[in-house]
């Protein structure tokens, strides 16, 4: 579309109309921000001027207050009065629970009253004068809230020091009333603590009897819970902390001894059997050293292998020890005639053997039966050790409240009041501080505000950014009364603004502006007539052949521009009608240097006689006249007036005026011509203001005056 004037730049210069990159989306929002901001500068500078002036007036208006702190010191109880777990003040002291208990106390109703009551603050005359209240007056319930409005309590962090602060429009009332409400806390908080000791060596001494009765009967359990099961403890055990545990009973030390017994007797019978089997072998083979000799390596064998996975007491490794030294023993001379003396003592080692296991079996029932009894024993044993604890415990503490009576308070006073020197309220740097950030939030929002509701044209890069059109010109804002007069002075900042404009259609196309150009625009009075005039007039200085044709033939605005135009003939709307004797209709002015086709009488149908064939052909034979048709055309939106003539045209330049209308409508009516089949050359910016002069556009940008004047002085 743009090709020719894309490539007519030099080679990496950055054309000024076109739009930032995609990525910097972001920063151009913030930059439309800014420069509204730039716009709306005195609003901004009057929102805050009047926020200042309010913020001054209200502190002139406050009444002064004067703030008086006394602290005091809050320690964690080290002990309560029972110290057991029933009673749960200590574990209540070591938490912040505790705290947060007195900072509510701190605040609360009852110590209000009790600072009304001591201070007498209902008839205190400073008082009264203080908060307004007048010679009748007031009740201990109001005067306690008034107090509890205007007390502060701050505790210090990471420590247990708690500031009580009180304001008032008196110093002197401040300062007594933090000082009185210091003190009423600490004293109410001693009598919470000390004031009912009676009360505490009652219960101590109901807690005594009640756990007197409770160690009698566990006590009473445990014996006769022993007597039923005849459990005997030998050695009692005493754990670590000094309670005497199960221990080992009369059937566990019977049955060690049985084991030790039982384990002897069958090493003595294995050793029998082993001496008669060696005197019988040798008996019969007659080489008694020599089967004693085979003898003795195989029990070594065997004893060096149970060794290694056994201990020496395990009962073999004990009865092959005794068969070795039989053996040995033997093979030193024994007599081979010993047989009979060797089952004599065989039969002796075996009936001892059995009558030791038949012990051993009865007294292993007997510590089975007994190991369940035992853990009930158990139970019962240490239900007793801890209700004699805790008895001692009882009678201990009760003891020590006998003697002491009343312990020291864990609350100090720590710093009293004084009476403050200076009011700290209003704090006119605080208020100025307030008010200026009020009116900078104000303005920020009036700057979004403005901006958001804001959907014109303001930037004129955005032409290319959201309507992904090149930006063909970009025209001054001129008052109607000047606007003669500029586009006939050729060093005017207007008539340098179109020369630019007509210089960018020429770069258009390789042989430079279109023949026919149709001028239109979302909605009536955006400067679209005077655009087609000024580019028509610019043309016609370079010597071109150019006609102005007024296609609007609903509302013209032609005598907006000329004041007595000629009108002969039908006009435009004639030979759309069936005239063919369109020259007649032409008009020469010797003050301007192109020709005029009237829009002529108002048609009731212009839509219909756009729609015709005959518009194309007039085009086509004033392309054999001219270098150059300039279109008027009526606005797009509502009308299908522009699209007719945009189907036959050569192309659109599409007019916008800054500052004005609505991005979304623009779209709409791009849309609609490209519906039609319009090709779209470009926007040309008009009515470009101060408000504009920001982005870099607007008055300075390099037309009229800010460029190529000489000073006259």
């Amino acid at each position: 579309m743009a090709t020719n004037l894309q490539t007519a730049r030099s080679a990496g210069e950055r054309d000024p109309f076109e739009a930032e990159a995609p990525d910097s989306i972001s920063l151009h929002d913030l930059e439309r921000f800014w420069q509204q901001a730039i716009n709306l500068r005195y609003v901004i500078l009057g929102i805050i001027v009047f926020s200042l002036v309010v913020g001054l007036i209200m502190t002139l208006l406050q009444t002064p207050l004067y703030r008086s702190t006394a602290r005091i010191e809050i320690s964690q109880i080290e002990s309560d009065v029972t110290n057991i777990g029933d009673v749960e003040l200590q574990n209540i002291s070591k938490d912040r629970q505790y705290f947060a208990t007195q900072y509510e106390l701190l605040q609360s109703r009852s110590l209000a009253n009790r600072v009304v009551s001591a201070g007498n603050l209902t008839r205190d005359k400073k008082f009264q004068e203080a908060f307004g209240l007048g010679e009748k007056g007031v009740s201990d319930t109001a005067a306690a809230n008034i107090l509890l409005a205007d007390i502060s309590i701050q505790p210090i962090e990471f420590s247990n020091l708690v500031d009580i602060s009180f304001s008032s429009p008196d110093a002197q009332l401040s300062a007594q009333i933090a000082n009185l409400w210091a003190q009423e806390f600490l004293g109410m908080n001693y009598d919470k603590r000390f004031g009912s000791n009676a009360q505490a060596q009652k219960f101590l001494g109901d807690q005594i009897s009640e756990m007197r009765e409770k160690l009698e009967r566990s006590e009473q359990e445990l014996i006769d819970y022993a007597n039923a099961n005849e459990i005997v403890n030998i050695a009692p055990i005493t754990s670590e902390d000094g309670s005497a545990g199960g221990g080992q009973t009369l059937a566990s030390s019977e049955l060690s001894a049985l084991s030790g017994d039982l384990a002897r007797a069958t090493a003595a019978r294995i050793e029998a059997e082993s001496a008669l089997r060696a005197s019988a072998a040798a008996a019969g083979t007659g080489g008694t050293s020599a089967v004693l000799k085979s003898r003795l390596s195989e029990v070594q064998a065997k004893l060096a292998s149970l060794k290694s996975q056994f201990g020496p007491s395990y009962p073999q490794i004990v009865a092959l020890e005794a068969e070795e030294a039989s053996l040995k023993s033997s093979m030193q001379g024994a007599s081979q005639d010993i047989s009979r003396e060797l089952q004599a003592n065989l039969q002796k080692a075996l009936l001892q053997e059995q009558a030791l296991q038949r012990a051993f079996d009865r007294a292993k029932s007997g510590y089975l039966g007994q190991q369940g009894q035992g853990v009930r024993y158990g139970i019962l044993k240490r239900e007793v050790d801890t209700n004699r604890q805790l008895y001692d415990a009882l009678l201990q503490r009760f003891k020590e409240v006998g003697v002491v009576g009343a312990g020291k308070n864990n609350m100090v006073m720590v710093d009293k009041a004084e009476i403050a020197r200076s009011p700290y309220e209003p704090s006119l740097t605080r208020n100025l501080l307030l008010a200026f950030l009020f009116g900078a939030f104000a303005s920020g929002a009036l700057v979004i505000l403005r901006e958001t509701m804001d959907q014109s044209i303001r930037n004129p890069a955005d032409v290319k950014r959201v309507l992904d059109l090149p930006v063909l010109g970009l025209i001054p804002l001129i008052p109607e009364d000047a606007i003669n007069e500029q586009l006939e002075d050729k060093k005017s900042e207007l008539n340098e603004a179109y020369q630019a404009t007509r210089t960018n259609l020429n770069f258009l196309t390789d042989k430079g502006a279109p023949g026919t150009i149709m001028f239109t625009s979302t909605r009536p009075d955006e400067g679209k007539t005077l655009t087609a005039v000024a580019v028509a007039e610019s043309f016609g200085h370079l010597g071109k052949r150019v006609l102005y044709m007024d296609a609007d033939l609903r509302n013209s605005g032609l005598h907006e521009i000329f004041e007595n135009v000629p009108q002969p003939g039908v006009g435009l709307s004639g030979f759309l009608a069936g005239n063919d004797d369109f020259a007649k209709s032409i008009v020469s002015l010797d003050s301007h240097p192109f020709d005029i086709l009237p829009s002529g009488r108002k048609p009731p149908n212009p839509g219909e006689l756009l729609a015709g064939t005959r518009l194309q052909s007039l085009l086509e034979q004033l392309g054999t006249r001219y270098d150059h048709v300039i279109i008027d055309s009526p606005p797009v939106l509502g009308l299908a007036d522009a699209l007719e003539i945009a189907s036959v045209a050569d192309g659109v330049v599409f007019v916008v005026e800054a500052n004005s209308g609505k991005i979304r409508t623009i779209q709409q009516a791009l849309s609609r011509l490209e519906t039609s089949g319009a090709r779209i050359f470009g926007a040309i910016v008009t009515k470009l203001d101060d408000r504009n002069q920001t982005y870099g556009y607007g008055y300075g940008y390099g037309y009229g005056h800010s460029y190529g004047e000489k000073d006259d002085s």
